[in-house]
Order: structure tokens, then sequence, then C-alpha cells
């Protein structure tokens, strides 16, 4: 009986209050929820409005164009090769004789006279066979004032009747064979000079040594027969003669003259041009590359120009004389790239895929190029052709990006 009241009484404590859940709730707040309802409703009316702008203000698709420097003779070639420069007096300076190196007076990039002693080869050999020929000349030079002076005596005497002609032919043969003795001895003198000249190694002309070849203490022979010897010493190069040698397609050879006007760029220094001019069509061509060999001469060039450099030539058109204005460089940019808006030139550039307007300063038309003085820099990047569409803050999009 007891059991059944404490359960009773368990059961009666879990039913719910319905009147306080019905009047004592609390709700929310009409104002807080129009908020909520009205932010969700903009942000849906943002997004709407956002997706249709794209859809119907699509981006306008434009090129670019690299504010670069050019030269104002460019708009005058009328062909393009290449090529590399090229000393036309040059030499691997070598000796006649065979030897060891000794002595070697010069580096690379050193400076050299006409006549000047480069190096110098082992010559004590050479050396005694000299002097041995020096004193054999004195001998014989001896030998010819007895030879003389008894030849005239037996001369007299034949023609007073007190000698016979036998002993006077043999005192003429005896003078005659001391006069041949002596051109022998001279010649043999000679001989052993030029055997210790050769063992000097001397520059032919003024110039730069380009590359040195050999060291000291090493084999130098002629025709360097053995593998462990050396034919040149050293290469020079009369750096007052340097030139260009450049490959013509046969197909365009018709289109180059000689004295024709060119421009030379080269790869080491591609902002610097050198006036040239044809100085010569070597008349053979290359069966191999189908070119023919033309060489272009420095009107004037520096000190950085140095024999082997890869060069690029621009041929001029025939006729045209290039000043010295021609070969300096301008900042260019496509003429179609540069418009005028509000009475000033302006140039488009890509920031945040819109269309950035920059006032700019021209110069000069060169072709389809123009001048730029102001406004933007080498390397820049801008909008190649302008239209109506593009204008500041036009959307635009890179063709091919």
């Amino acid at each position: 009986m007891f059991k059944m009241a404490t359960k009773d009484a368990d059961l009666a404590s879990l039913r719910i209050d319905r009147a306080f859940q019905r009047g004592n709730r609390p709700r929310k707040s009409p104002t807080k929820r129009k908020i909520l309802i009205g932010s969700v409703v903009a942000l849906v009316l943002a997004a709407t409005i956002m997706f249709f702008k794209g859809l119907f203000d699509p981006a306008v698709e434009v090129q670019l164009a690299t504010v670069a420097l050019t030269s104002p003779s460019q708009t005058n070639a009328i062909l393009t090769a290449s090529g590399y420069v090229v000393a036309r007096r040059k030499a691997a300076v070598a000796s006649k004789g065979t030897g060891r190196l000794v002595l070697l007076n010069v580096e690379e990039g050193d400076q050299v006279k006409k006549g000047q002693i480069i190096a110098r080869l082992e010559d004590a050999d050479v050396v005694a066979a000299r002097e041995r020929a020096r004193q054999s000349l004195l001998l014989a030079q001896a030998d010819l004032y007895d030879a003389k002076t008894s030849y005239e005596r037996l001369r007299i005497l034949l023609k007073q009747g007190a000698i016979a002609q036998a002993e006077y032919d043999v005192a003429e043969a005896r003078y005659k064979r001391v006069i041949a003795s002596i051109d022998v001895a001279r010649f043999a003198l000679k001989e052993a000079e030029v055997a210790a000249e050769n063992t000097r190694i001397i520059a032919p002309f003024d110039g730069t040594v380009l590359k040195k070849n050999a060291d000291v203490g090493e084999i130098v022979a002629p025709l360097a027969g053995a593998a462990s010897s050396k034919a040149a010493v050293v290469t020079i190069a009369d750096m007052s003669s340097l030139e260009v040698d450049a490959d013509v397609s046969e197909a365009n050879i018709t289109r180059v003259a000689p004295e024709q006007q060119c421009e030379i760029t080269l790869d080491a220094y591609p902002q610097q041009r050198y006036p040239g001019y044809v100085t010569k069509i070597v008349p053979t061509a290359d069966r191999t590359k189908a070119t023919v060999l033309v060489k272009i001469k420095f009107k004037e060039y520096d000190q950085r120009v140095l024999p082997e450099m890869s060069a690029k030539i621009s041929f001029l058109a025939i006729g045209y004389r290039a000043g010295s204005a021609d070969h300096k460089l301008l900042l260019t940019v496509p003429e179609a790239s540069v418009a005028s808006r509000a009475g000033r030139a302006v140039v488009y550039q890509i920031r945040d895929n819109r269309a950035a307007e920059v006032p700019v300063s021209t110069g000069q038309k060169l072709g389809g190029l123009i001048e730029i003085k102001g406004g933007i820099k080498e390397g820049d990047k801008i909008i190649a052709k302008v239209d109506d569409r593009i204008e500041a803050g036009a959307k635009v999009a890179v063709k091919g990006s």
C-alpha cells in the first residue's frame, strides 16, 4: 500500500504545467524580425544586381603592348640579319723555330706594339752556333790578307818573268778560294742570326692579346707535330679593324648593296646602336645554309665592342643617309595605343581588371609608332589599341588570358 502511494506521487510531479507553457513563454520582438528579413532581402538583391551587371556588362577584350626604346632609323630598315664581330687583322703568333718556351711577356688583354718581343724560346744552342759562324768569318777574313798579298806579289813577278805561270795560278786560285770562303762564312753567320732571331716571338702589328695558347715550360714547334707541343703562342687582333660578318639569305641578297647604310646592335648591349655600312659582298654562297656572307664596317664604336660578339644588322633603305640623331633611342608605343581624352593624350594600363588612364606627352611619329616624352617608362604594359569602349574604369580582359 505504501509503495503504490509513492509511485502516484512521483508521476504527479512529472506533469507539464500547460498554463505556464501557453501564457508565460517569451516571444521574439517584431522589430528584430523585420530587420533580419530586410538584411536577407538586401543581400539577395545585391547579389542579383551584381549577377546581371556582369551578364549585361561584359569585359572588353584587349591586347597589351610594351613601352620600348626604338631607333628612328629602324623605320627605314628593309632587311635584318645576324652575324658576329670579327677583327679584319688577326694573327695566331708562333715561332719559326722549335724549342722550350722560357719567357712570356704578355697576358690576355695586354696591348702590344709592332716589333715588341712577346715571348722567347731557349736559345743556348743557336747562340753558340751564331758565335761559331762569326769566328769562322773572322778566320776567313784573316786568310784573305795573306792570300791577296801573295797573289799581288806573284802577279808582278810573273810580268817580270821571274816565276812560272803555274806558281802564279796557284796563288790566284788560293785568293779566289779565300774570297769564296768569306762569302760562305757570311751566309753561315746570317743563317745563325736568323735561327737566333726565330727564338724570339715578335708582334707583327699593333694589337691586343686575345688568347694565350702556351705557357712557360711548354715545347713550341712551328707545325706542332708532337701531341704535347704548341704551334701558336698567343693570338692577337688589331682592335681598330673590327667589322661584322653577317649571313644574308640568298633570297634577300638583292636588297643589299655596297656602301649601303646599316645599324648594328650587339646582343650584349641591346640599347646601343652603332652606325655602319656594307663594305663587301663575298662573291660566293654557302650551299649548306643558303646564305651569302656580307661584311659590314663600323663607322664608330667603343671599347665595349669585342671580337666574336653576336650582332644583329638592320640594312637601311638604299640611298638613305642616317644622321647621328637617327641612332639615338626614343621611347615609343604603338600609335593606336594613344587616345585623346578631354584635349590631352592618354594611354591605358590595366589595374584590377579595369582600364586606368595615364596622361602622356608625345613627340614625333616613327612609322606605326609614336614617341613618348613622359608619363610612362620603358617596359610598362599598356593597352595596344584604344577605341571608344576603352575609358577610365572600363572593365577589360586580356585576350588569351
